[in-house]
Formats: structure tokens, C-alpha cells, sequence
């Protein structure tokens, strides 16, 4: 049986004039990778530093493991690590010593140097911080969410500064701990590497969540389609048009799959037509393609 780890229900928070959170609510499930994506000035960075306990809130409640969190009652952040916007980075420290000072008296130097060996720091961790690069202390700020085991992390933009090998560590690296129990919430802008880890996604729109699904049902609910290339693209998709099949407007000849075997009938119609099949792939819509209708969908719902 599933558990949830984090919930906030009806949360809402205005800086002076300016309403940035609208009623949201949604849970987390222990265990799982969640992505909270939506717009600059979504409201994201918001959500995460009120489960922190960085700001009173005048409307909503928010429970981590059981216990409300505020700026006056934080027991629970025992249990989470963050790394929220920029890592706070002491510049005449070195890596390795940022990490002895935010560990808890129960963590071993074993576990914190398994971090760094996971994070390919160990060339540069006994150096000081302030000559390390951006991606560097990235890196850094991550290993500090991460050094003391918590249940929850919460990791605002971590691919930030990041290079394809790091962001592949990174992504083995949480998807590791996700599979020990560890929950993570997860805002990036950089959706394609977003896309390969959560479980789950939550969608913010001008403070308000309008869209909360796991991934499994998000990607069964998006389009599929076969996109062939052809000797003669018109003449295809006329073809298949008259023998029922649904096209894509999207342009070329894309066919929207049904779940059938589809693919040897049409290539069996093409071809019994004079028509020369040169390439055909299965196409999926990504992450971005699908929040972009989500946000799009939204605001002509909002418009009404």
C-alpha cells in the first residue's frame, strides 16, 4: 500500500498586491519521482520553499510525513534535503568540507563519499569552492541535498550548469535512491531529461495546479502516430485517407495509430499503389509538445 509522504491542501500566498499561489493542492506518494513543470513565474519556486517552512502562508495547510510545516513547526525537515534556486556555497571551504558541516553526526564519511564517487566529484571535492565552475557547484549543492539519506528531496532546476555526462549521473543517481524509498519533487525547465525520470507530474499555471496525472496515464491519453516518407507523399496520404485511415494534419503522411498492427497493412496499400515506401518511424508526442497543449488548453478554458 502506497503512502503519502507530502500533501498540501488549498495552499495559497500573496506578496504585497500580488496573488502567487491560488488554492493549490495535490500529494506526493512515497517512493515516486514527481515533476512540477509549468511557466516562468508558475509559481514552482514558491510551492517548494513553503514546504521548506521559508514563509507563513495565510490560507491552506502542508504536511510532511504526518506533520504541518511552517516557519514555527518544521520537525519534519529532518527528512528533507533541497536544493532550491542557487546552492549556498562558502567559497573558502572545500566540497568535502561543505558536506562534513551539513552532515548529520549519524551520516559516515562512507556514505558522503559514495555521493561524491556517484557525482564524479572526487577530482575537484578537496578543492576550494570558490574555484570551482557553475556546473561544479551544481553538483555540490546536490550531493548536500542528498548527503544525509532524507525521504523527500525537493531540487529546483538541477540540470543547471550541468554537461550530458553529469545530467546522466544525476538521472541514475535519483533514480537510485527512488528505488531505496526516497521521494523526489523535481522543477526543470529542461523537460527532455525530466521526461526519463518522474513517475508523476504536476502542472502550474499563474499560481494555480491544472493538471496532475502520472506519466503512465499522460503518455496513454497522448497521439501516436506512424510517419511515413514516401516516392509520392500526396498520392499516399489520398490512399490511405480512402481506405479510412486517420491523418494527422500535422503535415506529411502521418497516420494516428489506433492500437492495431496497422504499420504491414499500410505498407501492403502503399506499395500495391506504385508507391515506394522510403521511411517510416512511430512518433510520440514528448514532454514539452504535451505541456505546451496542457498550458494552451488552459488558457483558452481561462479566456471563456
Amino acid at each position: 500500500m502506497t503512502t503519502s509522504i507530502l500533501d498540501i491542501e488549498h495552499l495559497s500566498k500573496s506578496f504585497g498586491h500580488k496573488q502567487v499561489l491560488k488554492d493549490v493542492s495535490f500529494g506526493v506518494q512515497a517512493g515516486h519521482i514527481i515533476g512540477l513543470v509549468g511557466p516562468n513565474g508558475a509559481g514552482k519556486s514558491t510551492i517548494m520553499k513553503a514546504i521548506l517552512g521559508l514563509f507563513n502562508y495565510p490560507e491552506g495547510k502542508i504536511m510532511v510525513d504526518g506533520e504541518v510545516v511552517s516557519p514555527t513547526s518544521h520537525q519534519s525537515m529532518d527528512e528533507v534535503g533541497a536544493l532550491i534556486e542557487y546552492p549556498g556555497i562558502y567559497p573558502f571551504l572545500t566540497g568535502y568540507q561543505h558536506l562534513h558541516l551539513f552532515s548529520k553526526k549519524t551520516t559516515s564519511d562512507t556514505q558522503v563519499m559514495d555521493i561524491v564517487r556517484k557525482l564524479r566529484m572526487d577530482a575537484y571535492i578537496n578543492r576550494k569552492a570558490k574555484t570551482y565552475s557553475l556546473g561544479m557547484k551544481q553538483k555540490l549543492g546536490i550531493a548536500l541535498a542528498l548527503v544525509n539519506n532524507p525521504r523527500l528531496v525537493i531540487l529546483d532546476e538541477p540540470m543547471n550548469g550541468l554537461d550530458p555526462q553529469s545530467n546522466k549521473d544525476l538521472r541514475n543517481l535519483i533514480l537510485s535512491y527512488a528505488r531505496s524509498g526516497t521521494t523526489f519533487l523535481i522543477s526543470s525547465h529542461i523537460l527532455s531529461e525530466l521526461e526519463k525520470l518522474i513517475d508523476d507530474i504536476v502542472v502550474i499555471d499563474q499560481g494555480q495546479i491544472v493538471y496532475t496525472q502520472s506519466m503512465v496515464t499522460l503518455e496513454s491519453g497522448s497521439k501516436k502516430l506512424l510517419a511515413f516518407k514516401t516516392s509520392d507523399d500526396v498520392k499516399a496520404s489520398h490512399i490511405l485517407a480512402q481506405h479510412g485511415y486517420q491523418l494527422d494534419k500535422s503535415g506529411g503522411v502521418s497516420v494516428i495509430e489506433n492500437g492495431q498492427n496497422q504499420m504491414a497493412d499500410m505498407i501492403n496499400l502503399l506499395t500495391g499503389n506504385g508507391i515506394n515506401i522510403e521511411d517510416v518511424q512511430h512518433v510520440h508526442n514528448d514532454l514539452e509538445t504535451i505541456l505546451l497543449n496542457l498550458l494552451k488548453d488552459d488558457q483558452v478554458k481561462g479566456s471563456k
